[in-house]
């Protein structure tokens, strides 16, 4: 099970991915911002910003997750995995309500984005000592 928690941590991030993705896209309906455009009432570029920032923040993440679980361990990067894709879907629930309620759900998800890297980070370097 511990060895498949980091395949499940992906499969959440791509329902995560699917979320914001439909936010933008309800968004555009609610404040009438047809495509292409990215720019128009402060509400849709709220919701603009929390998808695209959640995938940056994915593009990252993953090599991350892999590097922990392959390197570190499955079970922490996992977890940490987890609390980082909840803390994205905070992160993107709080954005678009407001700005400024972001910040708890990004520092949540850049703590376990740290923690995940350094785990892999330590482990990789024990192999090459050693």
């Amino acid at each position: 099970m511990v060895a498949h928690l980091p395949a499940l941590v992906v499969a959440l991030n791509v329902l995560l991915l699917m979320f914001v993705m439909w936010m933008v896209g309800r968004a555009r309906g609610r404040y009438g911002v047809r495509a292409p455009a990215t720019t128009g009432d402060e509400g849709f570029e709220r919701v603009f910003r929390a998808q695209m920032n959640t995938v940056e923040s994915t593009v990252m993440f993953l090599p991350v997750l892999w590097l922990g679980s392959t390197y570190g361990s499955p079970l922490v990067a996992g977890i940490a995995g987890l609390v980082w894709v909840a803390a994205r879907f905070w992160y993107a629930l709080a954005y678009a309500q407001a700005a400024k309620k972001r910040s708890a759900g990004f520092l949540v998800s850049a703590a376990a984005l740290v923690l995940i890297f350094l785990s892999g980070c330590w482990g990789l370097l024990r192999t090459l000592i050693g």
